[in-house]
């Protein structure tokens, strides 16, 4: 990178269900205002703004920000479905690395209603109607909401090709409440077993309710600095972004009549590749990672296209504890999605918040011990992935 780039405050609001929270403008001015504490800075050094959201009108972003200054700087709005918070955190530290800002705020928010994912345009082509068409094929079950068909597709190839087992998702949900259970900020907090899981109601497939993500509203924010900037004005530069990676789909995502492929293993493998190539580092250099989990079949899926499991070997992975305290990489600290909760815009901020904290040591009582090295993991179909490798500078 030609810039340096330290993450020098994050902030997020306790998640809450739908109907529960406050409204979208109000969580993002005190994301916002969190992560500028936490940096230690006004909001008048802020340069620029990059802002994620859903579903909402255009220059929410706007509204958000106005309640913490009205400053006059450029704010741009982001949409990239799912990773539309690392879409800005991207966008912010592309800012930083070519120096047309020293620093700069991402911030991220979404208001939901209940339910499953749904389009709110039916006057015109959806964005999905190729993964529509190919999970048709695929999959069926037309009639069950489209996100959970693509991932409950995915996780019944990956058994039917490698012999995975039902049991093996719904540890990877039993594993996120535990962690959760350490995060006040979390939407579910409470412990939930592999039987509970495997009980709930079936959706799909493998798929049962416990297994996926709830709709969930929050926010989430990040102060990004230079270097210089950082070191001018005596602020905490401790962990950097030390590479990054953006993918978006490329023929194989249809061609190779995958439903893995379909729900982004190869923007991941790609993003992830491209990602430890800029750090200098691998898979096994990592000490915790947080992934991106909307459904259980899915953080299964992204151990192999992250490269912390080989293909086919995710459930091996799982079964030796290797994704959690006490294994090779923690995964999901925070709870991930399926606990913590995923409000759209805001969930790429929220693994920055949990990964910066991890690497300060300020994650109390679900620190992960000697952490230095992180990854996260953000992924939208449609389709866009993040990856982003941080590490603590002594």
């Amino acid at each position: 990178m030609k810039t340096s780039t330290a993450v020098c405050g994050v902030g997020m609001v306790p998640f809450a269900k739908p109907g529960d929270s406050e409204p979208y403008y109000e969580m993002g001015r005190k994301a916002a205002i969190a992560a500028l504490r936490d940096a230690g800075i006004d909001y008048e050094r802020i340069q620029q703004a990059y802002v994620g959201y859903v579903y909402g009108d255009s220059t929410c972003g706007q509204r958000a920000l106005y309640g913490v200054g009205k400053t006059g700087i450029p704010v741009i709005n982001v949409n990239n479905n799912c990773s539309t918070g690392s879409t800005a955190l991207f966008l912010a530290r592309q800012a930083i690395e070519t120096g047309a800002a020293e620093c700069v705020l991402a911030l991220g928010f979404e208001q939901m209603k209940p339910g499953a994912l749904a389009s709110y345009f039916h006057d015109r082509p959806s964005p999905f109607e190729s993964f529509d068409e190919a999970c048709d094929e695929l999959v069926g079950y037309p009639e069950v909401p489209m996100a959970i068909r693509y991932f409950g597709g995915a996780g019944m190839q990956h058994m039917e090709r490698y012999g995975t087992k039902a049991e093996t998702f719904a540890k990877i949900r039993s594993k996120a409440s535990r962690h959760a259970s350490r995060n006040p900020l979390a939407l579910f907090q409470k412990e939930v077993t592999e039987e509970e899981v495997m009980n709930s109601p079936s959706l799909i497939g493998p798929l049962t309710r416990l297994m996926a993500c709830p709709p969930t509203c929050g926010a989430a924010a990040a102060v990004l600095c230079s270097e210089s900037f950082a070191k001018r004005h005596g602020l905490n530069h401790q962990v950097r972004i030390v590479a990054q990676s953006m993918t978006t789909d490329r023929p194989s995502t249809f061609d190779s009549r995958s439903v893995i492929s379909l729900v982004g293993a190869d923007m991941t493998r790609a993003a992830a590749n491209q990602a430890y190539e800029g750090a200098g580092i691998g898979p096994l250099d990592l000490d915790v990672v947080e992934l991106h989990d909307c459904f259980a079949t899915n953080e299964l899926i992204t151990y192999e296209g992250l490269g912390l499991a080989s293909i086919g070997e995710g459930e091996k992975f799982v079964e030796d504890g290797d994704n959690t305290y006490g294994g090779r990489v923690v995964t999901n600290p925070s709870g991930g999605l399926l606990s913590k909760g995923h409000p759209l815009g805001a969930t790429g901020l929220a693994q920055c918040t949990e990964l910066v904290q991890q690497l300060r040591g300020q994650a109390g009582e679900r620190q992960v011990s000697d952490a230095r090295t992180a990854l996260q993991h953000n992924l939208g179909l449609g389709g866009a992935c993040v990856v982003t490798i941080y590490q603590k500078v002594a």
